[in-house]
């Protein structure tokens, strides 16, 4: 079992910044392949942000977010963070952090299996 919390959303302008944490916490830590960031925008399909895998701590960024957005961790109280700098309206999004014990491989492609998921924190990006 495993619980994340998370903390950090809010409001900001164009141009701002925020920091997002996802403190993990439970008997199954050390089974934690994965964390992974996770929004999903009204009207949308909920998309992978970014994930940072907790062996070698090696870490992916979508697309949309590369150059902006850095993901970390603090080994000591199992936290992993994302901040995000430079934000735009349409980051606008519930994320949420969630955790993969397991995986699985198509082909080439590694396909991450989150099976505990945060409560979600709203971002909004407005003027």
């Amino acid at each position: 079992q495993l619980r994340l919390v998370e903390a950090g959303g809010g409001v900001v302008e164009p141009g701002g910044s925020l920091t997002l944490s996802c403190a993990a916490s439970g008997p199954h830590l050390n089974y934690i392949l994965v964390i992974g960031w996770h929004r999903r925008a009204p009207g949308k399909e909920r998309e992978e942000v970014s994930y940072i895998i907790l062996g070698n701590n090696k870490t992916y960024y979508h697309e949309s977010v590369t150059g902006r957005f850095t993901i970390s961790r603090d080994i000591a109280s199992n936290t992993v963070y994302l901040r995000m700098d430079n934000l735009k309206p349409q980051d606008t999004a519930v994320y949420s952090c969630a955790a993969a014990l397991g995986l699985t491989r198509i082909g080439t492609k590694t396909i991450y299996e989150y099976e505990y998921w945060g409560q979600g924190s709203q971002v909004t990006v407005s003027s």
